[in-house]
């Protein structure tokens, strides 16, 4: 077998997979693997990287370390039995990606959703959100060389585990949303818990960029690296803060209102170089953003029911297909099924927001240094479980 070749076996047949050199003058150029255990890929991510000195003169992200067929396991899966699966899709934005399932299915079923319930969905879908952004914004500083900040992010995030825990059972892997609502009532507990933390996190962001945003190091390590230029970022599908940062301000709340997310006043940040910087930016804006569209939601939280009383006694929606898409924390989360009118979906796909994302660091990286492709690849948020599901 060839340097840099690897072999493997798909029902009984060999295939290999061999990285191509882009070629050198010199022809001293070096091949060096990122991972599938570099600290800086947050997963079982590979990376193949052709150095020429410390500068990158090619890379190529290399998937398949930690697939799961979500996919094939939603064709054998009843509808009811595959929503656990949604919250092992992206495990830091699990709510976001089990509203873009049970929304698929209420669409195409024909399902109403009782407006607390919305509101519910609302309110703890941007505190899985803001929970998300945290564990980001520690890991990225951290992956630059700052160990502080992840302390500070991990007591914030604890504190929205433990009231998202009142309500779901759960800190991580949610599976609390369900058609027609969500799987319980929302507590005094938890709408106390909810505001105490409101108004405690609105002063620890103004801490957060007195001790990191305006850090010298952090922004001689982010500005101007791995700039992403608007034509760029739509060839490869990018959404979410990544596309955003790069001064699109399209945020599918906003662009393509569901719920009852027309009813809140809030901003969609956007950056204005592209740069890894402009994502930092956007990200931290979008925690305050988050902040306002849940203090609004629970000061205009309606009475009702917290999920449709009228359920039929199994989910069996007609033959068709449907499309539904909500936004996550890395971007745009797109869940298609096909219905041949059984109680298993006939087809599922899942539009993982990361991947597209992912494959722009290719693009990105090449001609950098090798440390800025570390600062690079952490200003996307990439969940490899996302990407290679």
């Amino acid at each position: 077998m060839k340097p840099n070749e690897s072999k493997f076996e798909l029902n009984g047949d060999y295939y290999s997979t061999r990285f191509e050199p882009s070629g050198s003058e010199t022809g001293d150029t070096l091949i060096l693997n990122m991972g599938p255990q570099h600290p800086s890929t947050h997963g079982v991510l590979r990376i193949i990287v052709e150095l020429d000195g410390e500068y990158i003169k090619k890379a190529e992200p290399v998937l398949g370390y930690i697939h799961r067929m979500h996919e094939k396991m939603g064709e054998v899966k009843t509808y009811m039995q595959y929503l656990p699966n949604m919250g092992r899709v992206d495990y830091l934005h699990a709510l976001a990606w089990n509203w873009a399932y049970v929304g698929a299915v209420e669409k195409l079923t024909g399902i109403e959703v009782p407006q607390r319930a919305e509101y519910i969905r609302v309110i703890t879908c941007e505190l899985n959100r803001i929970c998300s952004h945290l564990l980001w914004w520690g890991a990225y500083l951290l992956d630059l060389g700052a160990f502080t900040p992840i302390l500070y992010a991990f007591v914030d995030r604890e504190k929205i585990m433990d009231i998202l825990q009142i309500v779901t059972g759960s800190r991580l892997t949610y599976c609390y949303y369900r058609f027609g609502g969500v799987s319980a009532d929302i507590t005094d507990e938890f709408i106390n818990q909810t505001k105490e933390f409101l108004t405690y996190f609105k002063t620890r962001i103004p801490m957060y960029h007195d001790l990191v945003t305006g850090n010298m190091i952090l922004r001689g390590r982010c500005e101007d690296i791995g700039v992403l230029s608007v034509e760029t970022a739509k060839q490869y599908g990018a959404t979410g803060p990544v596309l955003r940062g790069s001064g699109i301000a399209y945020d599918v709340r906003k662009v393509e209102p569901y719920s009852v997310y027309d009813k809140f006043d809030f901003k969609i940040p956007v950056g204005q170089n592209g740069d890894a910087m402009d994502r930092y930016d956007v990200r931290v804006a979008e925690m305050t953003e988050s902040l306002k569209i849940i203090e609004q939601a629970l000061e205009s939280l309606p009475d009702g029911h917290y999920i449709n009383p009228n359920l039929p006694d199994r989910i069996m929606p007609p033959k068709g297909e449907v499309y539904y898409a909500v936004e996550g924390a890395r971007g745009k989360i797109g869940i298609y099924i096909i219905s041949d009118g059984t109680a298993k979906p006939y087809r599922l796909k899942l539009r993982a927001p990361g991947f597209s994302n992912l494959h722009l660091f290719a693009e990105l990286s090449q001609g950098t240094l090798l440390s800025d492709a570390v600062s690079i690849l952490g200003s996307l948020d990439l969940v490899i479980p996302e990407i290679d599901r």
